[in-house]
């Protein structure tokens, strides 16, 4: 009678065992998106950018902004040390901006801002697509990328963030050709996060937006990098 009952027993976990085997892992769905794909100029915005090497003081840069109509992404164009990057945001990444800034306008509102190594990360993260390239005829390095939303103290003065973490590019066909992008934080005024903000709210639905402000701030002059008082 034990060996009976030893055996049910065994029999009844190889079932269970059996049919968790047979639940399929949740899928990642990454971004992807064709350069040749159709797009459409969505505008422009100002941020800032650290000098080459990090070295000297940050610099604003004019960024050019596309809509891809067939993968319904939004797509920065912009160029850091003689490379031309596409970073690509899809709906899910763009509320998230919208919402980090939100959060962010908050907690400068209310002076809770803190200078530590961790405000970068503050406001969560968003998976995009990214593609670098030096030269037209040069290597297109494509590759998913992790950006976090915080923010930072440039000059005592803070700036909402996005940073850009390292992705990787990997060709199958020729080692040589394998990239790693550059870790990068962009910086935004109150006004600028505001304009790009603007233009996310273009291709994506207010139910996707609760407790959004309808608030709208003016883009800042193109010739002056304006610091927000805190």
């Amino acid at each position: 009678m034990k060996i009976f009952k030893k055996l049910v027993f065994i029999f009844s976990l190889c079932i269970i065992a059996g049919a968790c085997k047979t639940i399929p892992n949740a899928k990642v769905e990454d971004l992807k998106v064709s350069m040749n794909s159709p797009k459409t100029k969505a505008g422009e915005v100002d941020l800032q950018l650290d000098q080459f090497f990090g070295l000297g003081n940050f610099k604003k840069h004019n960024v050019d902004v596309f809509y891809y109509p067939k993968e319904d992404a939004v797509c920065l164009v912009y160029k850091y040390e003689f490379y031309t990057y596409y970073q690509f945001w899809d709906k899910k990444g763009m509320v998230k901006f919208i919402n980090a800034l939100k959060k962010y306008n908050e907690d400068y509102d209310a002076h809770n801002l803190q200078k530590n190594n961790k405000s970068q990360q503050k406001y969560g993260s968003i998976r995009g697509y990214l593609v670098w390239q030096q030269l037209s005829f040069t290597v297109q390095a494509k590759a998913n990328v992790d950006v976090d939303l915080g923010y930072a103290f440039k000059n005592n003065a803070p700036y909402f963030t996005a940073y850009q973490r390292a992705a990787e590019y990997t060709d199958e066909r020729a080692r040589d050709n394998n990239r790693t992008s550059p870790n990068l934080s962009m910086f935004f005024t109150r006004a600028q996060a505001a304009a790009l903000a603007e233009i996310f709210e273009q291709y994506i639905n207010d139910d996707d937006l609760p407790g959004v402000s309808d608030e709208k701030y003016t883009p800042p002059a193109k010739n002056t990098i304006p610091k927000d008082v805190y």
